[in-house]
C-alpha cells in the first residue's frame, strides 16, 4: 500500500509542473517587429507625426545647407522640404532681395547664400523631371526685379552675380540634354534671344544701356561662373548657335568686346593695350577650341574674325594685328595664310608689320614673328613667288615708316608725341626682326 501511494504520488507530480520545474525551463522570448518607414502607421518618419507648425519651427533653426543635407534623408523628408520652401514666409525670410551691399562682406555674404540656395533646390528636387525641376525652381526667383534684363538701375548690383552661382551650382553635373533644356527656359523666362536680336541687328552706337545689360547678364549668368573651359564653351556655343556669322561677330564684340560708344570708336581711331583686348581673344580662342567636336571649321572662324574687324568700321590695324598675336600662333597663320592663297600680298604684308610691332611693344619674343613669316612662306609654291612676298614685306616696312614719319612731324601735340615713339619701336623692332630672319637663314 505503502509503494503504490508513492507511485501515485509521483504520477501527479509528473503530469503537473511544480514551479520548480518551470524554473529550468526556457522561457519564451517576445518578438521584435521592425517597422520601416513605408509601414509606418502614420504614413511618414518620425517629423511627420509632428504638428506642421512644430515641424516648421524645426527647420526655421536649420541653416539653408543644413536643410539641403537634411532633404536627403528620405523620399517623405524631401517631400516635406519642398512642401516647406514653397511657403510664403520661407521665401520672405531665405530668398534676399537685395543685391545693392555697401561693404565687400555683405557682397560676398549674398553671394554665398545663393551658391547655397543653389544646393538646397538641387538636392530637394532631385528625383523630378528637369522640366518640373526647372519650373519649380525658377517660379521662386522669376519675380526678382535684380534678375532680370533691364529691370535694375544701380551699376554696382550684385544681382546677376548671385543669379550665375545659383545657376551653376544647381546644374554642375547635369549632362548636356538638361543643360540644353536649362537654356531654353532660360531664354523663354527672360526673353533672351529677342534681346539678343535687337541687339545685333541695330545701329553701332545706339542701344547702348541694352548693350551692356545683354552684356553683364550673359557674362555673368552664364558664361563667367563656369571654371571648366568645356562648359564655358558649351553655353558661348548655345548664345551664338542661333545667328548667322554676321551676327555672331557682332555679339561676340558686345559680349567681350571694349565698353562703350568710346570703346568701340577707339578700336577704328587708335591702337589699344593688350589688356582691352584680351577677353575678345579669349573667347575667340574658348569658342574654337574644339572644331571638329562642335561643328565648326576654320572658314567659319575665318569668316567670324573678317566680320568681327570691322565692326563699326574697320578696326584700325595696329588693333587687328594686337588681337592675332593675342589669339596664338594657330588663329594668326589661319587668318594670314587664307589672304596668301586670295593673294592679298598687300594686307598680309602691313599686318605683318604691325604684328612685329606689336611683339616689340608688348614684350613678345621677335622668333614668333620669324617663324609666322617662315610658315607663310610655305604657302607659297614657286620660289618667284616667295621672294614677292618678302619684296612685299620689306616694301611694306619702308612705307609704315614714312607714315609714322610724317604724323610725327605735322605738329607738336602730345599725340604726335605718341606717334613718334611708335616710330622709334617700330625702327627697333625692324632691326630687331632682320637681325633674327636673316640669322635663321645663314645657319
Amino acid at each position: 500500500m505503502v509503494r503504490r501511494t508513492s507511485r501515485s504520488v509521483r504520477k501527479y507530480t509528473s503530469t503537473h509542473n511544480s514551479p520548480k520545474s518551470n524554473l529550468h525551463r526556457p522561457q519564451p522570448r517576445p518578438t521584435r517587429t521592425i517597422v520601416t518607414r513605408s509601414q509606418c502607421p502614420t504614413g511618414g518618419c518620425f517629423f511627420h507625426r509632428l504638428p506642421s507648425e512644430v515641424y516648421h519651427m524645426i527647420l526655421d533653426k536649420l541653416s539653408v545647407l543644413e536643410i539641403s543635407m537634411f532633404s536627403m534623408v528620405s523620399k517623405e523628408v524631401t517631400r516635406s522640404v519642398v512642401e516647406y520652401i514653397s511657403t510664403l514666409a520661407w521665401r520672405n525670410n531665405k530668398i534676399i532681395q537685395s543685391f545693392h551691399p555697401s561693404t565687400f562682406p555683405e557682397q560676398t555674404s549674398t553671394i554665398g547664400h545663393y551658391r547655397n540656395l543653389g544646393l538646397l533646390f538641387k538636392r530637394c528636387t532631385l528625383l523630378q523631371p528637369t522640366k518640373d525641376r526647372l519650373k519649380f525652381i525658377f517660379s521662386e526667383f522669376s519675380q526678382i526685379p535684380c534678375f532680370m534684363l533691364e529691370q535694375c538701375l544701380k551699376p554696382d548690383c550684385t544681382g546677376f552675380i548671385s543669379y550665375g552661382v545659383f545657376l551653376q551650382t544647381l546644374i554642375a553635373g547635369w549632362d548636356e540634354l538638361e543643360c540644353h533644356r536649362v537654356f531654353n527656359f532660360v531664354c523663354d523666362l527672360t526673353h533672351l534671344l529677342q534681346k539678343i536680336e535687337i541687339v545685333v541687328t541695330g545701329k553701332p552706337g545706339v542701344r547702348w544701356y541694352q548693350k551692356l545689360q545683354l552684356r553683364l547678364f550673359c557674362r555673368q549668368v552664364l558664361l563667367d561662373p563656369w571654371s571648366n573651359e568645356a562648359e564655358s564653351q558649351f553655353w558661348l556655343m548655345q548664345l551664338l548657335k542661333p545667328w548667322p556669322l554676321v551676327s555672331q561677330a557682332h555679339l561676340l564684340l558686345t559680349l567681350y568686346g571694349p565698353l562703350g560708344t568710346m570703346g568701340w570708336q577707339d578700336l577704328v581711331e587708335k591702337g589699344l593695350p593688350h589688356n582691352a583686348l584680351w577677353d575678345l581673344a579669349r573667347a575667340i580662342l574658348l569658342l574654337f577650341s574644339k572644331l571638329e567636336v562642335k561643328g565648326q571649321n576654320s572658314n567659319s572662324l575665318v569668316a567670324i574674325f573678317k566680320e568681327l574687324i570691322v565692326i563699326p568700321q574697320p578696326w584700325h590695324v595696329e588693333n587687328v594685328a594686337r588681337l592675332l598675336v593675342l589669339c596664338g600662333s594657330s588663329l594668326c597663320y589661319t587668318v594670314l595664310a587664307s589672304k596668301a592663297v586670295n593673294g592679298r600680298l598687300l594686307e598680309i604684308s602691313r599686318l605683318l608689320v604691325y604684328i612685329i610691332l606689336v611683339c616689340e611693344k608688348d614684350g613678345y619674343h621677335m622668333s614668333w614673328a620669324v617663324k609666322m613669316v617662315q610658315n607663310l612662306c610655305k604657302v607659297f609654291s614657286t620660289p618667284p613667288e616667295r621672294f614677292c612676298f618678302i619684296q612685299q614685306l620689306e616694301n611694306m616696312f619702308s612705307d609704315v615708316t614714312r607714315e609714322f614719319f610724317e604724323f610725327s612731324v605735322t605738329g607738336n601735340r602730345p599725340e604726335d608725341r605718341e606717334t613718334f615713339q611708335s616710330l622709334s619701336i617700330l625702327l627697333d623692332s625692324c632691326a630687331r626682326f632682320h637681325t633674327k630672319f636673316l640669322h635663321i637663314f645663314l645657319k
